[in-house]
């Protein structure tokens, strides 16, 4: 794996002509594989013989793996990611209840008014910088941090920095050092959210996380909490960022796509999924154990490895999505069988809120500023520093034509 990330899908088509899975050299020399394949995928995602919990890493539990290896985050931060069986529902329950139907439609009208207003912020931002704006930086990044700061308690005052050092961790790039310091400030940064909440509780997740409290009697440990906030604000900002970038892109590349949706012809909703799969915000993720030798697409994956999970090459599977599958196409039927909110036990509890959350934004961006293109050509776009999540680090939009 290129720890210098970039776009994935050339190399996603020639891995998967090649298997539906594949061995990869991860950063490090550590060996893993990973699963490309939609099919492929699916079965692994769900299957009862593999695990999150890294008491399964082989190489990791026989301390191969040093300190700062840029992934071991992934693999270590305590939370619903890394838990099996009852741990997992137990951290799941507790999560559930702030993501409920109801719950996150109340999010509704707080969400479609903070789109508002950073439209305001970028509209500005385009007016200082000669009609060009970062749209990544003004709009797509402030929206969902926004939303799941607010959610979980989290003053305005760490957003930025949060966003900083969520970006050094899902980085594959980094040093050692780097990836120490900004997981060490990450729980810093989170201890001191957690002391604030458990002084003042509010009607917040964090203060419902810190008083929870199982049938049995058992709190969340310390570590769990931590783990938990930190897991929730990287996929609750990142992944959506991701997401609504990437739908920006492929719109002002595709505007006969965009002419679909507003001759009415198809939906924001269906921009949204088609964007999951033909663009997913996650290319890679880590990790996932076999607890025993496994046979996944003719391909046995040993005990023990640490294995991605290939969303972004499985939105493109020609065997799933048929020989057009690299064509970013909002009318196509079998969109919503994308798998880049996760199958299985670990399905992404946050997806209604990220496709709530993505559907306001687009609808509203491109009602109010309905010429917005690329302020440059796509190539010239950089992209993100990791092989992880998928997208570009700046957009650069000219709002008017």
């Amino acid at each position: 794996m290129d720890p210098a990330g970039g776009c994935p899908h050339a190399a996603n088509a020639r891995l998967l002509a090649q298997g539906a899975v594949t061995p990869v050299i991860l950063p490090g020399e550590v060996e893993g594989m990973a699963v490309l394949g939609h099919d492929a995928l699916k079965e692994f995602l769900s299957h009862p013989d593999v695990a999150k919990n890294a008491q399964h890493f082989a190489a990791l539990q026989a301390g191969e793996i040093p300190d700062g290896w840029p992934l071991k985050t992934f693999a270590t931060v305590q939370g619903m990611t890394t838990a099996d069986g009852v741990d997992h529902r137990r951290l799941r329950s507790l999560m559930s209840k702030a993501f409920t139907a109801r719950r996150v439609e109340e999010l509704r009208p707080r969400i479609e008014a903070l789109t508002a207003s950073l439209l305001d912020e970028l509209e500005e931002a385009a007016a200082a910088g000669d009609g060009v704006a970062d749209l990544r930086t003004h709009f797509a990044l402030p929206l969902p941090m926004g939303v799941i700061c607010e959610l979980l308690g989290v003053d305005a005052g760490h957003h930025d920095r949060l966003h900083e050092l969520s970006n050094q961790i899902v980085a594959t790039d980094i040093g050692p050092e780097e990836a120490t310091a900004a997981n060490r400030e990450m729980v810093e940064v989170l201890s001191a959210v957690a002391a604030a909440r458990t002084e003042s509780p509010g009607d917040d997740l964090t203060s419902a996380l810190i008083a929870a409290r199982e049938e049995n009697g058992d709190r969340l440990s310390p570590h769990e909490l931590i783990g938990t906030l930190m897991l929730t604000i990287i996929a609750g900002h990142e992944t959506t960022l991701n997401l609504i970038t990437n739908a920006v892109r492929a719109l002002c590349t595709h505007r006969d796509q965009l002419a679909l949706v507003r001759s009415g012809s198809a939906s924001w909703a269906d921009v949204v999924e088609e964007t999951l799969r033909w663009d997913s915000p996650v290319s890679y993720f880590p990790f996932r154990y076999p607890t025993r030798d496994l046979r996944i697409g003719g391909t046995v994956i040993p005990k023990g490895t640490p294995v991605l999970a290939g969303y972004s090459a499985a939105g493109r599977d020609t065997s799933a999505h048929g020989p057009d599958a690299g064509r970013f196409d909002i009318t196509r039927t079998d969109a919503a069988r994308h798998l880049s909110l996760g199958h299985g036990a670990h399905y992404c509890m946050g997806a209604p809120l990220a496709r709530m959350e993505a559907t306001a934004a687009l609808e509203q961006l491109f009602t109010r500023f309905p010429d917005l293109d690329l302020a440059v050509p796509e190539s010239e776009l950089p992209r993100h520093a990791t092989f992880v999540g998928n997208s570009v680090q700046r957009l650069p939009v000219r709002l008017r034509g």
